[in-house]
């Protein structure tokens, strides 16, 4: 069954320049709209359309646009600072906006000028992306002819593109390599398939089918996104100033996680705090919450989680700028695979807080489904499922850091 959701319409263009300060307050001002509206987010599967148009008209799918093509180029930092405030406000929301507004980033920094100016020419960019090759590709003049379905499309509802991977056979390979490949809106098809899930049901991370549809060699990349090599010749290192574009893409897709764990923590401690103002203890002596010292406790134990996550992750995002700038040479796997596993620790600390202190303490009243810190708990419990973290980081990354640690020839760093 497909979706009957309505095409998106005409590009807006925001007006003027857009500071970091105004785009985080501009997405601060949303996220406070957001809190009032995560059941029916659940329901439609994806935010309104009128919180679309926002985005659009505060300029936030233009934050990782190149300046060159229309875009605020400005920045992972205002990124990510940008996802948490959604996120606390609505974790669905906040999953589904950055990971449609992200994949600006990877279209930047692995694709030449001409693929730019075409992904590019429509000024807000939003880009679902999947990492697991699916689907068929036969070679056609030109390019290929795309079939098949890839699931979990985080971000697809109001997308203007699509990127995604498939195996091909090459001329005098003996197996199939992957492929990389950049759709627009107009060759692919949504599916209805998203909203049954534990967790994450408002996140707009539907199917996209695609029938015979052409891709031109030029908006394809041999390769996988996860393992591109950033010591390598990336072209957004030659068309743009900005050092970012030539950044290690594996572990800013990983610090993603946890910068959405921070924002979606950060919600359930803002819950709590109402819980506490509002409410008083259960047993005997009875007073305000704000007043019992083991609420104190879970609370204060909660926010340090808390906050350490944030400094945590937000420290990772400055040294993967720091890398970037540096140039390729100092993006080493070990050093992604080291920014990736911070992230991993931002997680984990985040679902300790939430997990461990707020929802046991919360009152079962609280944890109904529909309240907001039982939202919250789904939510981060179907985080957890994320092959990213789930597989990658909960294991192999550790294994990887070690085998590129100790195969080094200088054990100094």
């Amino acid at each position: 069954m497909t979706s009957t959701r309505s095409e998106p319409g005409p590009v807006r263009t925001p007006a003027g320049e857009l500071t970091p300060a105004q785009a985080v307050e501009r997405a601060e001002a949303i996220a406070a709209e957001l809190v009032g509206r995560q059941a029916e987010t659940e329901q439609r599967t994806y935010y309104a359309p009128d919180i679309h148009d926002r985005f659009v008209d505060a300029g936030l799918y233009r934050l990782l646009v190149p300046r060159r093509y229309g875009g605020h180029e400005l920045g992972a930092d205002t990124f990510a600072r940008v996802c948490m405030a959604i996120a606390r406000g609505c974790p669905s929301s906040g999953w589904m906006y950055l990971f449609g507004a992200a994949h600006a980033l990877v279209v930047a920094t692995l694709f030449d000028e001409r693929a730019q100016r075409e992904l590019f020419a429509g000024g807000d960019f939003v880009c679902p992306a999947t990492v697991a090759p699916s689907g068929s590709a036969t070679r056609v003049d030109g390019g290929w002819r795309l079939n098949g379905t890839w699931r979990y499309c985080s971000g697809s509802p109001y997308a203007t593109h699509f990127l995604g991977h498939t195996m091909v056979q090459r001329d005098g390979a003996a197996e199939p390599t992957p492929m990389m490949f950049v759709l627009p809106r107009e060759s692919w098809r949504l599916e209805d398939d998203w909203g049954a899930q534990l967790g994450l049901r408002g996140s707009g991370s539907h199917g996209i089918t695609v029938v015979d549809a052409h891709v031109p060699d030029h908006l394809t990349y041999d390769g996988l996104l996860a393992q591109v090599d950033p010591t390598g010749d990336l072209p957004g290192r030659a068309l743009h100033a900005g050092p970012e574009y030539g950044g290690g893409p594996l572990s800013f897709m990983l610090l993603e996680l946890g910068i959405l764990a921070v924002g979606m923590a950060r919600g359930a401690l803002d819950a709590y705090e109402e819980l506490m103002r509002a409410r008083t203890t259960s047993f005997w002596p009875i007073v305000p919450r704000t007043e019992d010292p083991d609420y104190q406790f879970r609370y204060g134990e909660a926010a340090g989680m808390i906050a350490a996550g944030e400094a945590a992750v937000l420290d990772a995002v400055r040294q993967w700028h720091e890398l970037s700038a540096r140039g390729p040479a100092a993006i080493t796997r070990e050093r992604e695979l080291r920014l990736a596993l911070i992230g991993r620790e931002a997680v984990r600390l985040c679902w300790r807080a939430v997990e461990g202190q707020l929802f046991p303490t919360a009152g079962s009243s609280s944890v109904r489904s529909g309240e907001r810190i039982e939202r919250v708990w789904r939510d981060m419990s179907m985080l957890h499922s994320h092959a990213g973290l789930g597989t990658f980081l909960a294991g192999m990354a550790n294994r990887e850091l070690a085998q590129a640690h100790f195969s080094r020839s200088d054990p100094k760093e």
